[in-house]
């Protein structure tokens, strides 16, 4: 964990900002360019440490986005924390109390679903792209490559709970086999 100066937590958070406006899906599908600018561009956090952050957050109870929480800890603790969480939250939070009341009014029009209709591949390739950027660490070991062609199958062609494929995926990891 850095102790970042205050130009460089400014520069989180206008990240973060800029990020929660892309944030379509949920905040998860600005993953990859989270890991881009604090490991790769920053090098605040290793790309382990990064990795880490979302599995510990996503194992927890609570809200998925509190993986974002976790990452501006593991960069600079409370200070990061708190600039990555209001970065993510306040533009899209504003917005989506403006655009639902507007939505509400306007639903049926042929624009209005157009739009809604767009936005779900848009979705699907960003947590697709999350996806890519999280399995790096074992993308290239048999057992990661396995378990996510089973989980991919299993999510497409069954009704089979989710929580099954995190429960295999824990049991490969413990014995080493990803």
């Amino acid at each position: 964990m850095n102790a970042l100066s205050l130009p460089d937590l400014l520069a989180l958070f206008g990240h973060f900002l800029v990020l929660s406006l892309l944030a379509v899906g949920g905040a998860i599908t600005t993953a990859p360019d989270m890991h881009r600018y604090v490991v790769l561009e920053r090098g605040w956090i290793t790309d382990a440490q990064f990795t880490s952050s979302i599995a510990l957050a996503q194992a927890a109870p609570g809200p998925n986005i509190l993986f974002v929480a976790v990452v501006g800890w593991n960069v600079a603790g409370w200070a990061g924390a708190t600039a990555t969480m209001l970065g993510i939250l306040l533009p899209s939070t504003a917005l989506a109390m403006f655009v639902t009341r507007w939505r509400q009014s306007r639903q049926e029009t042929l624009g209005v679903r157009a739009f809604s209709a767009g936005m779900a591949p848009i979705t699907m390739g960003l947590l697709l792209a999350t996806g890519w950027i999280l399995s790096e660490p074992t993308r290239h070991q048999w057992g990661g490559i396995g378990l996510t062609v089973v989980t991919v199958l299993a999510m497409w062609r069954t009704r089979l709970s989710p929580m099954w494929m995190v429960g295999a995926g824990a049991v490969v990891g413990m014995l080493g086999w990803a």
